[in-house]
C-alpha cells in the first residue's frame, strides 16, 4: 500500500517552515496555503527548538503538520503509516 492511499495519513499535511520570529513559526503546505504553527508552552521556552526550527527553515525541508490544531508532529509519515 502506498503511503498516499491510507485514510490515517489523511490528518497529515506536509508544509514547509517560511517564517520564524518568535514567538510564532508560519508554514506553506503542499496546498499553498499558510498557517500559524500552534507551539506549546515547552516549545515557546526552548531555546534548542528555535535553533532547530530556524535550521529547518532555512533548508526548506519539509515536516508533517496536523491539519486539524495546525501542530508540529513528532513522528513522519511512516510512523503513521504503520
Amino acid at each position: 500500500m502506498l503511503i498516499d492511499d491510507n485514510p490515517q495519513i489523511k490528518t497529515i499535511t506536509p508544509a514547509q517552515i517560511t517564517k520564524v520570529f518568535y514567538p510564532f513559526v508560519i508554514a506553506k503546505t503542499e496546498a499553498g496555503s499558510y498557517v500559524n504553527i500552534n507551539l506549546s508552552d515547552q516549545e515557546r521556552q526552548d531555546p534548542l527548538f528555535w535553533e532547530s526550527i530556524t535550521n529547518i527553515a532555512k533548508a526548506k525541508l519539509w515536516v508533517p503538520v496536523g491539519e486539524r490544531f495546525h501542530q508540529l508532529l513528532s513522528y513522519d509519515w511512516t510512523y503513521a503509516a504503520e
